[in-house]
């Protein structure tokens, strides 16, 4: 039975079914935090949602009362706070539906990667997830969502067929490629400044097993896997995915404490082709420390991902951006340089606003660095990418000016006065 709850002496929420927790009561504390240790964000009330009209109660409460609203999932893609308003939490929305007869997924707002993962590897299935099977679902996916089979089968965004949406004044929309069709183009690697996604809509692949792993070398090589590197991502086949990543190991477990160069390996494909592909690298990296790349199934493939406090985006990797990375090694804890391309590159006629889909290699950093930025500069093309990105000063970044020109109209369309202002958003 639904009861008013009061966010505070003027709002109160009517309607709602779902749990309520303001400052200094219930789980309030544990829900407000977001993974980032830097949002430190104080809503007046804390909503857990456990359906869309939760969700809409929740909305109009805070549309009604203008105070900020947010909605949060896990807290992984949470960049700002809604200090004084009202912050929704879907986890309990975390329902997944799998077809595999049309290979499509339908999930709810609080389902994660490992739920998805579980639910289509029985029928040898798997979606574009991301590094870490704990990250949310639809916050991944409208940010564009680079995972490891993209540059096999394209950003996370490409998979999406359809999302139920609850707009800023309420009405709850489908939005496909026939219904709102500019909306739906925009949630599509714009964000969630446009609506709150209920539902979300997309295909599965045929992958089931892959060659994946982790080999280790010592650091003093790294200088040489990457001049490699830069030049062996021009044969590289669409199946296989990599990165080179220069890091201090924890404290314990193998290697424990060493600094070394890992390269990240998926190849969609079986061992021994992966293998050949990647005998260049490993010669020129010389003999590996240790070996953990091996045959296994994608729902055990856990490829981890990396801290970002410094992005770049380039289109090559000379010989003096190679030394900036190995120099910037020894002060960070991980510097990762990562190959894109692919399908990721060759988006089809009706894809959504991902950013800078020209992109060749990454770089992310964990640990701010000194002159980095500026070393960087002359190779990097300026863009960031939307599920990277920290800086909300910087969300504009994230799309080409023609596609944020579009953004702002679809903005204006279904957000005109701005109710969804909280982190990555297109002003309208």
């Amino acid at each position: 039975m639904s009861r008013p709850y009061r966010i505070d002496d003027d709002i109160t929420l009517t309607g709602f079914t779902g749990r309520a927790h303001r400052p200094g009561e219930g789980r309030y504390e544990e829900l407000r935090r977001a993974l980032n240790p830097a949002v430190d964000s104080r809503p007046a009330l804390v909503a857990e949602a456990y359906g869309m009209a939760d969700v809409r109660a929740a909305l109009l409460a805070a549309r009604a009362h203008g105070v900020p609203f947010a909605v949060q999932a896990t807290g992984h893609g949470t960049h700002a706070g809604a200090d004084g308003g009202v912050l929704v939490r879907t986890t309990p929305m975390a329902s997944v539906l799998v077809d595999p007869v049309r290979r499509i997924a339908r999930v709810g707002p609080g389902a994660r990667w490992g739920h998805v993962i579980a639910a289509a590897a029985p029928f040898g299935l798997a979606p574009l997830s991301g590094s870490a099977t704990d990250v949310g679902v639809t916050g991944y996916t409208l940010g564009g969502g680079l995972g490891w089979l993209a540059r096999r089968h394209g950003f996370a965004a490409d998979s999406v067929l359809r999302a139920e949406v609850l707009l800023a004044d309420g009405r709850h929309v489908t939005a496909s490629a026939d219904s709102h069709p500019e909306l739906f183009w925009a949630l599509r690697g714009g964000g969630g400044g446009f609506g709150v996604v209920t539902s979300l809509e997309f295909r599965l692949h045929p992958v089931s097993r892959v060659y994946s792993g982790f080999a280790y070398f010592p650091v003093e090589a790294a200088g040489d896997l990457l001049e490699a590197y830069r030049t062996w991502i021009d044969t590289a086949p669409d199946d296989l995915s990599t990165a080179v990543v220069l890091r201090r190991m924890p404290a314990e477990g193998p290697l424990a404490g060493r600094h070394v160069a890992q390269l990240k390996v998926v190849h969609a494909g079986d061992e021994a082709e992966g293998r050949r592909l990647l005998a260049p690298l490993l010669r020129a990296a010389g003999p590996a420390l240790l070996d953990e790349t091996r045959t296994t199934t994608y729902a055990d493939t856990a490829m981890g991902g990396t801290p970002n406090r410094h992005m770049s985006m380039l289109e090559e990797v000379p010989g003096a951006v190679v030394d900036v990375l190995v120099a910037a090694a020894g002060q960070a804890q991980t510097v990762e340089v990562r190959h894109w391309g692919g399908a990721m590159s060759r988006p089809g006629p009706d894809a959504g606003p991902v950013s800078h889909r020209d992109t060749r290699l990454s770089v992310i950093v964990d640990t701010p660095v000194p002159g980095l930025a500026e070393a960087l500069r002359p190779y990097d093309n300026g863009g960031t990418f939307l599920n990277f990105l920290a800086d909300t000063r910087r969300t504009a970044a994230a799309w080409s000016g023609a596609d944020h020109a579009r953004l702002r109209e679809v903005k204006r369309a279904y957000d005109p006065d701005g109710f969804f202002r909280v982190g990555h958003v297109v002003e309208p």
